[in-house]
């Protein structure tokens, strides 16, 4: 899916996404939607900072010019005036369109018994989180590879695996999320740090990966890094990365802690698992994964756009 201005006589499937802020939340749920027709090209356009009528007349028009053109709308505007007129206006132009904000902003006022402020241009809590994301990705960096085991007690997430598992990718991606997330490589014939016995359990997920698909990522890993000759720890070589597995395995059932197969698994749903499990142990042993402002479940409540 392209994102620009789009042409008005341009036959292309187009998006036209209105918003009163930068329209990233309307363009996220675009690019999600868009994702199921694989075949097709949609073409983004963006109409950023309608926040008046006159602004809104200038996207419509825009709209109206491809009269017979494929064309779908997408709003998300917390004004209720300005998205009935867009509703309308779609409805007389027989446009399918998406009011991708009113009906969230009805469902919590009818849990909360509050009405909604309708301030647009409010941020969504970047401001207040982006510290805390920085300072976890730093924490994920600077804990790679098991780099610093006195800092495992600090650690909200803790990953265990064998090489090219997905440990790395997984740590930064859950730090941008605001976690902090140490992750520790199992290598056969290597005692783990002692620290890692000693963290509460229910924060220790392990990673394992199918065998042959972890030769593949390693042998794309020795490739790139130049290597030429066969290497004589047998990091690439299959029945030896089946004894590492299973070793590494009954390492895993020493810390007692869950594992995850991330063989095909996107990173989005792999790093969703590991804290649907963490929580869920958490829980169990009465334990609480720490949670970050504005990040996950503790939405900040003055939110919008």
């Amino acid at each position: 899916m392209t994102d620009n201005g789009g042409s008005v006589h341009d036959p292309t499937l187009e998006i036209h996404l209105l918003a009163d802020s930068t329209g990233e939340s309307g363009a996220r749920v675009a690019r999600a939607a868009v994702a199921q027709f694989p075949s097709m090209e949609f073409r983004l356009v963006r109409h950023r900072r309608v926040t008046t009528t006159a602004a809104l007349m200038k996207a419509l028009d825009a709209i109206r010019a491809r009269a017979g053109a494929p064309t779908a709308v997408f709003f998300t505007l917390v004004d209720e005036e300005l998205a009935g007129l867009v509703t309308s206006a779609c409805q007389e132009l027989e446009v399918p369109y998406a009011d991708l904000m009113t009906d969230a902003m009805r469902a919590l006022q009818q849990i909360s018994g509050i009405e909604p402020d309708q301030v647009p241009l409010r941020p969504v809590g970047v401001e207040a989180d982006y510290f805390a994301r920085i300072a976890a990705i730093d924490f994920a960096v600077r804990n790679d590879d098991g780099a610093a085991p006195t800092t495992l007690p600090e650690c909200d997430i803790c990953l265990v695996g064998p090489s090219r598992s997905g440990k790395t990718p997984l740590s930064i991606f859950l730090g941008y999320m605001g976690y902090k997330v140490v992750n520790v490589p199992l290598v056969p014939g290597i005692t783990p740090p002692k620290e890692l016995f000693e963290i509460e359990r229910w924060r220790i997920v392990g990673l394992s990966m199918d065998p042959e698909r972890l030769q593949a990522i390693r042998a794309e890993r020795v490739k790139g890094l130049g290597v030429r000759r066969p290497m004589k720890d047998g990091y690439v070589d299959l029945a030896k990365i089946y004894a590492e597995l299973d070793e590494v395995g009954q390492t895993m059932k020493q810390l007692r802690c869950p594992v995850i197969d991330t063989t095909g698994m996107a990173l989005e749903e792999s790093a969703s698992r590991i804290l649907d499990i963490v929580e869920e142990r958490a829980r169990i042993h009465r334990g609480k994964l720490r949670r970050v402002p504005n990040i996950n479940s503790e939405l900040n409540p003055h939110t919008a756009g």
